[in-house]
């Protein structure tokens, strides 16, 4: 297969992106691969944070406004870390660092945790015992608050009903372990 940019030299960088559903692929040989930024050929010492900057844009869903005036403004008041040299590095200099950088590391959660912005990890079914159901409590509770939020009433009644019997069955459960 051609380059698709030169149509001369055979292409042998492909790179694939999938943003919102949509397919984009781009077939490139390595000089106009480099050319248009997407490798960088040159550097033999390829870090990881380089190839997963590479793949996930930072500041993709950020305001483009707001995304030059504050970045280089953009400083953790505790370690004194800003936002272009934890994108730079890929490190934190302290973990107050999330707080100070939250607005722009929350749209990249939710790319990388499938909407999430919450690692809850993963529950053990041997030892999980009452946990499964605490964690879909929350998550009844969660729905019931949005769809009172959108005034979805009877749906909001049904949910308020399947909380009530998750709770007496937590209750019975605890009532049961003593």
């Amino acid at each position: 297969m051609n380059c698709q940019r030169c149509q001369e030299r055979e292409a042998t960088v492909h790179y694939t992106q999938v943003i919102n559903g949509q397919k984009t692929e781009i077939h490139l040989c390595e000089q106009c691969a480099e050319q248009e930024g997407y490798m960088n050929f040159s550097n033999d010492n390829l870090s990881i944070h380089q190839l997963l900057t590479s793949m996930f844009p930072f500041d993709q869903n950020v305001n483009q406004k707001q995304s030059v005036q504050t970045t280089h403004r953009l400083t953790c008041d505790r370690c004194g870390t800003t936002y272009q040299e934890f994108r730079n590095r890929g490190k934190f200099g302290c973990s107050h660092c999330y707080l100070a950088f939250e607005s722009y590391l929350n749209p990249i959660f939710r790319r990388v945790h499938s909407g999430n912005t919450k690692h809850v990890g993963k529950i053990p079914k041997r030892i999980g015992g009452n946990l499964h159901k605490q964690r879909e409590l929350e998550q009844l509770q969660n729905n019931l608050q949005q769809l009172i939020h959108d005034e979805a009433f009877e749906e909001a009644a049904q949910v308020r009903d399947e909380i009530r019997q998750l709770k007496e069955d937590l209750n019975e459960n605890k009532g049961g372990d003593a």
